[in-house]
């Protein structure tokens, strides 16, 4: 096979050896950027490539490609004179069934080059067909797979539709560009070094049969006509048009009667604008309303509306069926032949009507289609009927109340008479259903062959049509009919009478006897339209055409939108009705759940209270997707961009005003309810929080006010009552010190700004690519463990340049750090002492950017990702994007070791190998593991009545008083109590007592006691000191024993060492700091937490061994222990 394969390659040797130093470079130019290469053929996402030199006048690789995911490359040999040339060596794992082609001429002049997609890519037809074997060789120097698009081959693709496209489109495959990482990084280093370009992730060789993608052969797409045009025309003319229009005529006159339909239209008309634009918003999948409304709003909004607007076209179909069976059962009791009484025969009508429209839904969208235009055939030519009939007046039909078009009844019915408590509002809601229905278009997007261009055209066409038909037909109902009339051909006037006032007196017809009530004329026959008409069981069967069609489009309707609901599983319960069956993807399962909705409401066979529900729902739906539009314009993100311009944001809202006010007008408890149920739902979805992302106004309005609020923050000038605490806290992975995290989220939670700072140190290449994954993983993590945190990962040659990039570049304006927060390093003494003269270092650094520092010291330890190793950082990995990452166990010399329990934790790679060995033994913990993992939680629990004692001093500002006060303020604290220490005199003690209670009140700061301390600068007890010198031993220069040069030679090398003249000129502080650890013990051991000053150590006298030696003295075997120094600026006041 690779003979074979050499041979048919064997036409491009001569266009690869007759190369000169210009083909050379392009060659170079060419492979420089990496490794892509993507024919047609397969899948790309399941494709990998190879780069191979390619020999001289030879035509077969030299190196031996490496083996990208897993799948094997063809091995070759050559000689090393093949410098510069490359060939693309693309590995295709799915088997090609195409037949060996011939082999084609290699060069771009050559004849057999077949140019695909619009010339975007070339290809000839030798490197095309490969005779099902699986791997293809593409020369980058003969233009056999890149185009020649700048005058030399290049890596860079060119823009193509098929590079954004979702992965789950099915309109075309999604191909992947050429990564950055492909173009730009040095050629002897791998791009893939995961098997992904970039990271991505795509479908692996051995899945790629196992993915599933739709047949595209057989599905039925409409177009806007059939598709929308004709399902919105035949929802609008629904049953009120042959019922009801003549008594909303008889009632409100033809000018109130045009008013009303002129205010229906308007809400109609703005909704059908805003669909539009939001339509040609991008492509629109299935699920009409709740598709257009949840990716722009987002799936609170989006699921509450879905699932209304499903249910609401469901019990619609019940509407619809019973408006039929009505009729049917008004012509058998005409004709004496009901079945047993009106109200049964309505529900045995029902019930055997939705059973057949069930049928023809399930038999597919085709039928249903087909259906659609033969009830609107029929539709038309009833209203055809109609208009004739009004100009045909019969004799036999004027008792009844009809003359043909008079001037004198136009001018009577222009008017309104509004009788039996009917006013203008109330007929309004009786007609407002009527003008619903502009929404069965877009409700089957999914279902339509261009959604984009077709929902706009058709739907305000609809809309259009059916207004002015409405229009039409009660401006000459109004003129040919009177509004009373008695059906008696012997009130004919025969005599003249010279008092005539109304219209049929004039016509030479007495209907006075009509104030006792008639059966006949606009206010008392819904019937008159089948009066009017030519021929009348043609209008019958307009009316059942006319409500078949609304159930059908609704029966269509709701199970799809429903199906969209579920597949994005908002509700998780709801999962089952995902699955579509067929070619069409049909939701067989919501057509039953939906059948036997309208089934239920059908048998109750009194919809005149579920009507207005229904009403309200649809005007809810309309009323959010005008809200879409008005808040995605005002979100005014890049990626709303639609295609309809005829649109305006504050006309939308206007409409979306409209629909709340047409909904009370309707019905005012309807409108309640309806409010109420969203409202629940809305507040369902935002409470279980659904793992989607949909790129919503919600997001964009979100980001554009928390833009324009920190530009605002940013004009403000800082001022001491409005000081919060912002901490960078030096966590390493957030999940490797929780202790430290939930402190600190004790007094900054709803207070002031958190940043856990992480510094990534190690091969510049391995840590950048760590750093996005860890980035989107930890921030996760935050939030799921409800952490008002922010995590700001950087790489960096060692802590302490990691630790100024943060102090100086983390925040925003005026939310920025102002408080370095780090926990206390605990193994100081066995671990690298240039490790201890780094974290020393980053305290001078952040006092030196004026910031306050925070040391947080557990006599258990911090650090715990040694631990929580088997459960918690395995699960966190799982659902990260990086979970497919190669683990490279990198050795990042002793450093690494003795950093973990300070701000670096070490690489996510690193800890993962280490885990996977400790996963195959997981031996139960030792008892000061178990200790540390109990520390590592007791501020996420809530503290009982006890001190947080306040050790406040030195004057730092305040940052001291303050931070115990913020924890105080949080609930679980908020039972603690705080007890002031104060240093002072014997003789002075209660005048110091009174002094700081006074100062204190003055802040308004509750405490439970002040102590004075008249005794820190006594001497410490002798063992201890014995102790301090102890610990201090190894790190001491000892200069006086050396000379004078060693000495000094030894103190430039290890810089962190103690002299003897800076320990004794600093003998008094060294004392202070072991006095107060007695002092503490003994009045402090019992406390919650200890807040304490932190000493002060002077940048360049003061040696990092000596410094860390106080901090050790003056903060072990104590509870928890923050040592704070705010940068002595005030941040409390007593003014107000």
């Amino acid at each position: 096979m690779e003979g074979k394969q050499q041979q048919e390659l064997g036409p491009l040797g001569p266009a690869v050896s007759t190369g000169d130093d210009r083909r050379s470079e392009e060659g170079r130019d060419a492979a420089g950027g990496g490794t892509q290469g993507r024919p047609l053929g397969p899948t790309p996402s399941q494709s990998r490539f190879q780069v191979d030199l390619v020999a001289e006048g030879a035509g077969r690789p030299v190196d031996e490609p490496r083996k990208a995911s897993g799948e094997g490359g063809v091995a070759g040999k050559g000689s090393e004179e093949a410098k510069g040339r490359f060939r693309v060596n693309f590995v295709d794992p799915s088997a090609s069934d195409e037949s060996p082609g011939e082999p084609g001429g290699g060069s771009s002049e050559g004849g057999n080059v077949s140019f695909q997609n619009g010339g975007d890519t070339v290809l000839s037809e030798g490197s095309l067909h490969s005779g099902g074997h699986h791997h293809y060789y593409y020369d980058t120097h003969t233009n056999t797979y890149y185009l020649r698009t700048f005058g030399h081959n290049t890596m860079d693709a060119v823009p193509r539709i098929d590079y954004y496209r979702h992965t789950a489109a099915d309109l075309g495959e999604k191909l992947i560009r050429p990564s950055l990482a492909e173009l730009h990084d040095e050629l002897d280093k791998e791009p893939f070094e995961d098997g992904y370009a970039n990271g991505e992730e795509g479908t692996p060789a051995g899945e790629a049969s196992a993915t599933y993608t739709p047949d595209s052969k057989g599905v039925v797409k409409f177009g806007w006509i059939k598709g929308v045009l004709v399902r919105c025309m035949l929802n609008i003319w629904g049953v009120m048009l042959f019922i009801r229009l003549s008594w909303i005529v008889g009632q409100a006159g033809i000018g109130l009667s045009v008013l009303v339909i002129g205010m229906a239209t308007v809400v109609t008309t703005i909704t059908g604008l805003s669909t539009s634009a939001i339509a040609t918003n991008g492509f629109v999948r299935g699920g009409g309303a709740y598709y257009l409304i949840s990716r722009s709003l987002g799936p609170e909004f989006g699921g509450a509306i879905g699932l209304i607007f499903a249910f609401a076209n469901a019990v619609a179909v019940a509407m619809y069926v019973v408006g039929f069976a009505e009729t049917v059962v008004e012509l058998l009791k005409e004709n004496g032949t009901l079945m047993i009484d009106e109200m049964n025969d309505i529900r045995i009508i029902g019930a055997i009507t939705v059973v057949v429209l069930l049928g023809i839904s399930v038999a597919g969208m085709e039928w249903e289609a087909k259906a659609q235009i033969v009830l609107l055939v029929i539709l038309i030519l009833a209203i055809g009927d109609f208009v004739i009939g009004t100009f045909i007046p019969l004799d036999s039909k004027k008792p009844k109340g009809f003359f043909g078009y008079k001037a004198e009844i136009f001018m009577e019915n222009f008017g309104p008479d509004f009788r039996d408590e009917e006013t203008f509002f109330s007929v309004f809601a009786i007609f407002f259903p009527a003008a619903t229905g502009i929404l069965a278009g877009a409700n089957i997007s999914g279902d339509l062959a261009d959604p984009q261009s077709a929902i706009p055209r058709g739907t305000l066409l609809a809309i259009l049509i059916t207004t002015l038909v409405y229009v039409g037909i009660a401006v000459s109902v109004g003129s040919c009919v009177v509004r009373d009339a008695t059906g008696n051909v012997n009130n004919t006037i025969v005599t003249e009478l010279t008092n005539c006032t109304t219209a049929a007196c004039k016509l030479n017809y007495d209907f006075s006897s009509c104030q006792t009530g008639c059966h006949y004329g606009l206010m008392n026959n819904f019937q008159v339209m089948s009066m009017v008409s030519g021929f009348a069981p043609l209008i019958t069967a307009g009316i059942f055409s006319a409500t078949l069609s609304s159930a059908l489009a609704s029966l269509v309707s709701a199970p799809k939108i429903f199906q969209a609901l579920c597949k994005d599983n908002i509700y998780p319960g709801f999962q089952m009705f995902a699955r579509g069956y067929g070619k069409n993807n049909e939701p067989l399962r919501g057509y039953l759940l939906t059948f036997l909705i309208a089934l239920g409401f059908i048998l109750i066979a009194e919809l005149n209270v579920i009507a207005p529900i229904i009403s309200n729902f649809f005007l809810a739906s309309y009323a959010l997707i005008n809200f879409s539009v008005f808040h995605a314009s005002l979100a005014k993100s890049p990626g709303w961009r639609p295609a309809f311009k005829y649109y305006n944001m504050w006309i939308s809202l206007v409409g979306a005003i409209l629909c709340c006010i047409v909904m009370f007008v309707i019905n005012w408890w309807a409108a309640l309810l309806t409010y109420v149920i969203v409202l629940g739902l809305y507040i369902y979805v935002t409470y279980k929080k659904p793992d989607v992302n949909w790129g919503s106004s919600t997001q964009a309005l979100t980001y554009l006010n928390a833009l324009q609020h920190s530009i605002r923050l940013s004009g403000v000038e800082d001022h001491v009552k409005n000081f919060r605490p912002q901490c960078l806290i030096m966590t390493g992975a957030p999940n490797a010190r929780p202790a430290l995290l939930h402190l600190v989220h004790a007094f900054t939670k709803n207070v002031g700004l958190m940043i856990c700072g992480h510094v990534h140190m190690g091969p510049r290449r391995q840590a950048i690519k760590e750093l996005s994954t860890d980035l989107a993983k930890y921030q996760r993590w935050l939030i799921k463990n409800k952490m008002k945190a922010f995590y700001a990962p950087v790489h960096a040659e060692d802590l302490r340049d990691g630790g100024q990039y943060l102090m100086q570049a983390a925040g925003l304006g005026r939310m920025r750090p102002n408080t370095l927060v780090v926990g206390f390093k605990k193994n100081w003494r066995q671990g690298d002492m240039r490790d201890v003269e780094t974290y020393i270092n980053l305290f001078h650094d952040a006092f030196d950017i004026q910031y306050g520092v925070v040391v947080i010291r557990l006599k258990e330890g911090l650090d715990v990702s040694h631990l929580q190793g088997q459960e918690e950082l395995l699960s966190s990995q799982e659902k990260s994007p990086c979970t497919k990452d190669v683990i490279v166990k990198v050795d990042y010399s002793k450093k690494t070791e003795t950093d973990t329990s300070i701000a670096f934790a070490p690489s996510s790679s690193e800890r993962t190998s280490a885990l996977h060995k400790d996963s195959k033994s997981t031996s139960p913990l030792n008892l000061a593991d178990q200790r540390l993992l109990d520390a590592s939680t007791q501020f996420q629990k809530k503290q009982g009545k006890s001190n947080i004692d306040v050790w406040w001093l030195f004057d730092d500002g305040g940052l001291t008083l303050l931070i115990p006060y913020l924890i105080t303020t949080k609930k679980k604290w908020k039972d603690c109590k705080i007890r002031v220490f104060i240093g002072g005199k014997i003789n002075r003690i209660d005048h110091d007592r009174r002094a700081m209670a006074t100062l204190l009140s003055k802040f308004r700061i509750d405490f439970s006691d002040i102590m004075v301390l008249g005794d820190i600068n006594t001497k410490p007890k002798k063992e201890n000191i014995a102790a301090f010198e102890e610990m201090i031993e190894p790190f001491r220069l000892h200069e006086d024993d050396k000379e004078q040069e060693a000495a000094d030679k030894l103190k430039e090398d290890e810089p962190w060492r103690i002299t003897d003249n800076e320990l004794e000129l600093y003998k008094t502080k060294t004392y202070r700091q072991i006095r107060l650890n007695e002092l503490l013990k003994e009045h402090s051991s019992m406390a919650n937490i200890i807040v304490m000053s932190l000493p002060v150590a002077r940048k360049g006298a003061v040696s990092s061994a000596l410094y860390m030696a106080w901090l050790e003295a003056l903060s072990k075997d104590l509870p928890p222990v923050l040592l704070v120094r705010g940068n002595h600026q005030s941040v409390l006041t007593f003014y107000s």
